[in-house]
């Protein structure tokens, strides 16, 4: 009697999925899908769907910058979007772009620092933390690459604003909270949209001279900064690159290139082929 024939049919490149999260090479049975390959894949969608509309515990976050960074200058600031609640941000993208009139206010008076000599531009540098499309993504990745960041910030002295925290936002939020601050630069740490195999993944945003209608063109992205991902120490290397030469280029966006892959390259002699 012959074997009978295994459920699942194996794909030929299953070895190449130790090396990515992608779903690849996950075989068939009969013409759909194996039961576990499946199920895998309903779990990775709950998730994703539960990252979009799982809540910022603000409190409990603004709790934790504050003891991690310990910024002299005043304790994080906790604002909020023109979008009410969640299914008003979701379904109007374009009021997670704006403060709320309380939140403006807040702002506004604040006390200006001494060191001042400036007007418009009061700080080198805002840091605005957005829930965005994952709050996951802030809870976990926050605090931990801030911390490796300002280490890194240290020898350049720069006056940093006080942290914003900022529920319901998009990354546009950065540039009207950075405009009333009186900043040179901001960065926006945000959740950015869940993939399937990546519902906790915080995106950067760095911005020169910030105002109200600047477009993703004028800023610099990196992107899926998390233990998984891109790790935090290498990300903060990155941005601390990037706010360099923005301020020293006084430009950002698509005129300025992360050139640190570049750098790399040169300090340790490494070669590879172009095509791989």
């Amino acid at each position: 009697m012959n074997d009978p024939k295994p459920p699942v049919t194996t794909n030929s490149w299953a070895a190449l999925r130790q090396f990515t999260d992608a779903r690849i090479a996950l075989g068939r049975a009969g013409v759909s899908l194996p039961t576990t390959a499946h199920l895998e894949f309903q779990l990775a969608h709950a998730q994703a769907r539960d990252a979009v509309h799982l809540a910022l515990d603000v409190t409990t976050l603004a709790q934790t910058l504050d003891a991690a960074l310990r910024n002299p200058v005043a304790s994080c600031q906790v604002l909020h979007s023109a979008a009410t609640d969640r299914q008003h941000y979701l379904q109007r993208p374009d009021l997670g772009r704006r403060l709320d009139a309380a939140s403006r206010e807040r702002l506004t008076a604040l006390p200006r620092p001494a060191f001042a000599s400036s007007v418009e531009r009061t700080y080198d540098l805002a840091v605005v933390v957005v829930d965005g499309l994952s709050a996951l993504a802030i809870s976990q990745n926050a605090v931990p690459f801030l911390t490796q960041m300002f280490e890194r910030l240290v020898p350049q002295q720069l006056t940093i604003a006080p942290v914003c925290l900022v529920e319901q936002g998009r990354v546009a939020i950065g540039d009207e909270v950075a405009e009333l601050l009186g900043a040179q630069a901001v960065l926006v740490l945000i959740g950015e949209r869940p993939g399937l195999s990546s519902p906790d993944s915080m995106g950067l945003y760095l911005t020169w001279q910030p105002r109200v209608g600047l477009t993703d063109a004028n800023r610099n992205c990196i992107s899926n900064v998390r233990p998984a991902g891109l790790g935090y120490a290498e990300a903060a290397h990155k941005l601390v690159y990037l706010l360099t030469q923005a301020r020293h280029r006084q430009l950002s966006g698509v005129d300025l290139k992360d050139e640190t892959g570049a750098e790399q390259t040169l300090l340790t002699g490494a070669t590879k082929n172009f095509l791989l």
